[in-house]
């Protein structure tokens, strides 16, 4: 029930009663409305909600809207002595209807998105380094006390990494080697020089492409497999829990992962140069009319124990780059599960960006000592 705003006094509160339902919501508006219209800035408007014994969200949406439009035009006005429940359906529609239209973010030119972006980059780099000497601490302390190293946990965790991951590692190398042979078939069999697909294919995949798609498919599936169970660990407290019981997170949960990747890389690598090879293999023999004992004999002949080598270098280095990147965000992670995906987004996106640097740094640093 709402009451008649021509029976109200200038000092009276705006005194409601009974059930303020859909049914009331009309009348309501109509009274508000007619105060609106005769209040003017430095007036008082005080509303009291003592004999209200309910309210529904239309009516508390209607009764702020008046409330925040009253207020904007300098009239002081205050809600008292609502109950219990009608408090707080009051209280859930304030804070939507309380909120003003947000006005227009400020243009801050290319310079200022530019230094915030590196600031960001700044951080996020000062971020994985910390957490990088903290890792080298820990390892260095095992080393010197092995037992209290958790080694258990390696083997399962390299069984999950590396076994579980032969299937996609040999379908995509394979692809990878038939595609490199296939885009190269053509080219080659204008010059006539049919067997060098041998030599584009194997070069490729064992100094580049093997040892790079193994590691962006790590990087997937292990990367953003280790910062979703550290993120979650992190947001449910088991990782505080851990260090009240004394076992150093770094040492019981990043070093088995890290040691894990960095066994099972090198391997997958190994099993990702052979199959993409097989890969080349099959359009030489298909597409350019080789022998398979043609191919392999180019093969073997073309490359050499460092080529192999360099490649299994790079794998290892991947394999440290993605373990701790993903590791450091898992520890990174607030905010509950939408704070576990953005951190496992962010994981693999900044994996697969490490992976090319560490990538180019490695090529360049071959070809500048002839390696």
């Amino acid at each position: 029930m709402t009451p008649d705003p021509a029976l109200r006094s200038e000092d009276a509160p705006f005194r409601l009663q009974g059930r303020l339902v859909l049914g009331e919501a009309k009348g309501l508006l109509d009274s508000l409305r007619k105060q609106e219209e005769t209040l003017r800035g430095g007036d008082t408007f005080p509303i009291d909600l003592s004999e209200v014994s309910e309210i529904d969200g239309a009516s508390a949406a209607i009764l702020l809207g008046s409330v925040r439009r009253l207020r904007d035009k300098g009239v002081t006005c205050e809600i008292s002595g609502a109950g219990e429940g009608v408090r707080e359906i009051v209280s859930l529609y304030e804070s939507a209807t309380s909120k003003k239209p947000g006005e227009p973010k400020p243009q801050t030119g290319m310079i200022v998105d530019v230094g915030r972006g590196t600031l960001a980059l700044v951080l996020g780099i000062k971020e994985v380094l910390g957490f990088v000497g903290q890792v080298v601490i820990e390892a260095l302390g095992v080393i010197r006390r092995p037992q209290t190293g958790n080694w258990r946990d390696i083997v399962p965790i390299a069984e999950r990494s590396g076994a579980d991951a032969v299937p996609i590692v040999v379908f995509i190398n394979f692809l990878v080697g038939f595609v490199m042979g296939f885009q190269g078939a053509k080219q080659l069999k204008m010059f006539g020089a049919n067997i060098f697909v041998a030599d584009l294919v194997g070069l490729s995949v064992t100094r580049e492409l093997g040892p790079l798609m193994t590691a962006i498919i790590l990087s997937g599936r292990s990367g953003a497999a280790f910062a979703a169970e550290l993120g979650t660990m992190k947001v449910s407290e088991e990782i505080d829990a851990l260090r009240t019981l004394g076992f150093g997170p770094m040492r019981y949960l990043v070093l088995p992962r890290t040691l894990a990747l960095v066994l099972v890389a090198p391997v997958l690598t190994l099993l990702a140069d052979f199959v993409g090879i097989a890969g080349g293999l099959l359009v030489g023999v298909t597409s350019l009319n080789l022998s398979v004992a043609g191919y392999w004999q180019e093969t073997r002949k073309v490359i050499h124990a460092w080529d192999i080598n360099s490649g299994l270098l790079k794998a290892v280095a991947f394999a440290l780059v993605i373990s701790l990147i993903s590791c450091q965000q898992g520890f990174a992670t607030t905010g509950g599960a939408e704070g576990v995906g953005r951190r496992t987004t962010t994981s693999v996106v900044s994996s697969l960006f490490a992976l090319i640097l560490v990538d180019t740094a490695f090529t360049v640093f071959f070809r500048v000592f002839d390696l």
